[in-house]
């Protein structure tokens, strides 16, 4: 009655589920262990020593709601947004910086979904999960992405930042 696909995974759980900051910080700790690693592998790009006086314009992406922002998520606008500015403004006319970091880390309460899984598990006892990802907490107003760049490429940057925010 069954069939089992070979390499079929699951997709993850829906983000609206972690969106909304609803418990205390719970960062990677000696009591926390067996937390994955944050996906974001850089925190700078493009001319990370240009000179203040070559690129005066600064621009950032700021949250406007107080959220969890997964890591995933991060390293997506991140790859976006750095995409198109290399491609449109050129790698040595702009700094990208990631100004949150996924301190917290996000559990999940594994369900089994199958006939007969009600005698195999024991529903909402022990519902404490097990960590699954990492997650930035974010304030009101508060900075995600900034941009340095030159006057004359503000518009690219404008849209490099509507492209990350999809």
């Amino acid at each position: 009655n069954y069939f089992i696909i070979p390499g079929y995974i699951m997709g993850r759980r829906p983000w609206k589920c972690y969106r909304y900051c609803k418990n205390k910080p719970y960062p990677k700790s000696r009591y926390c262990r067996g937390v994955p690693e944050g996906k974001i592998r850089l925190f700078d790009l493009g001319n990370k020593k240009g000179i203040l006086e070559e690129m005066p314009l600064c621009v950032h992406l700021v949250s406007r709601e107080i959220e969890q922002i997964s890591s995933e998520s991060i390293e997506a606008a991140r790859v976006a947004s750095n995409k198109y500015l290399v491609k449109n403004v050129g790698k040595e006319s702009f700094h990208l910086k990631v100004r949150v970091h996924p301190f917290h880390v996000i559990r999940i309460n594994k369900m089994l979904s199958c006939a007969g899984a009600d005698r195999l598990q024991s529903g909402m006892r022990g519902a404490y999960g097990k960590p699954n990802g990492k997650a930035a907490r974010v304030k009101l107003n508060q900075p995600i992405f900034s941009v340095r760049t030159k006057l004359n490429k503000l518009h690219e940057t404008i849209e490099a930042f509507k492209r990350a925010k999809k």
